[in-house]
């Protein structure tokens, strides 16, 4: 399944960085900031990685993207808008331009494969008819085409898995972020989802893949964001 092209409906996506943190820190109360000093760009367009071992910072870092979070210092901009300066009432727009691939999959349980899948474009107030059969084929690409009516608790981890990156990617939003999204499939699957985040990429969208898969990273010449206990140790020079 390709995913459609269509036209940005905001020009800051040519302009301006996708992301930009510029000296972010975060801490949970009073403890110890988790990410410190963390500084980096994200061209609109691009494909990037975010390695690192496990407890790095890396989903952290991710959930200050998606503003499950907000940094305890320092800026962060999205599409060129200063998120802290943003009006509540944006902030809707602003998350469906943005997909969203969990560790811990966010499926809802009532209701099936397909209706989760197709959640976003019914957000956006698209109808079924005009959405149907792209989710239909999206999910037969994933290899889930025999359980569009199947519940999520029916599913296995991988499923579930792809289920989720199915939904992250079918409204084809401008930016694309992932923890660990092939953490629960085989490595045949693994590399047919990473051709689908390429495709994506390369119509457009910018995308972030958060992974400790080598493998996976190596398999492509994509820039890598290293993380190490809440730092960035290695990241691509700017252009």
């Amino acid at each position: 399944m390709t995913p459609t092209p269509r036209p940005s409906p905001d020009l800051t996506r040519e302009t301006d960085p996708a992301v930009r943190f510029d000296a972010v820190g975060l801490r949970y109360g009073r403890g110890p900031e988790i990410l410190s000093d963390l500084s980096f760009d994200l061209p609109s367009g691009s494909f990037h990685f975010l390695t690192g071992p496990s407890g790095a910072g890396k989903s952290s870092l991710l959930r200050l993207i998606y503003r499950d979070r907000q940094p305890s210092r320092g800026l962060i901009s999205l599409f060129g808008r200063d998120t802290a300066l943003m009006p509540r009432e944006d902030l809707p727009g602003l998350r469906r331009r943005i997909g969203v691939v969990f560790q811990d999959f966010r499926l809802l349980g009532h209701l099936s494969v397909f209706d989760n899948v197709a959640l976003p474009l019914r957000v956006a107030g698209q109808a079924r008819a005009s959405y149907a059969d792209d989710v239909a084929d999206l999910l037969a690409w994933v290899g889930l085409g025999e359980r569009l009516h199947a519940l999520p608790a029916s599913l296995s981890g991988g499923e579930q898995q792809r289920a989720a990156i199915a939904r992250a990617v079918i409204s084809r939003p401008d930016l694309l972020i992932a923890d660990e999204p092939t953490g629960n499939v085989d490595p045949a699957m693994a590399h047919r989802l990473l051709r689908l985040f390429v495709e994506l990429n390369r119509l457009g969208t910018t995308v972030l893949i958060a992974s400790h898969d080598i493998t996976l990273v190596r398999s492509l010449n994509a820039p890598v964001l290293e993380l190490a206990e809440g730092r960035l140790v290695s990241k691509p020079k700017a252009a």
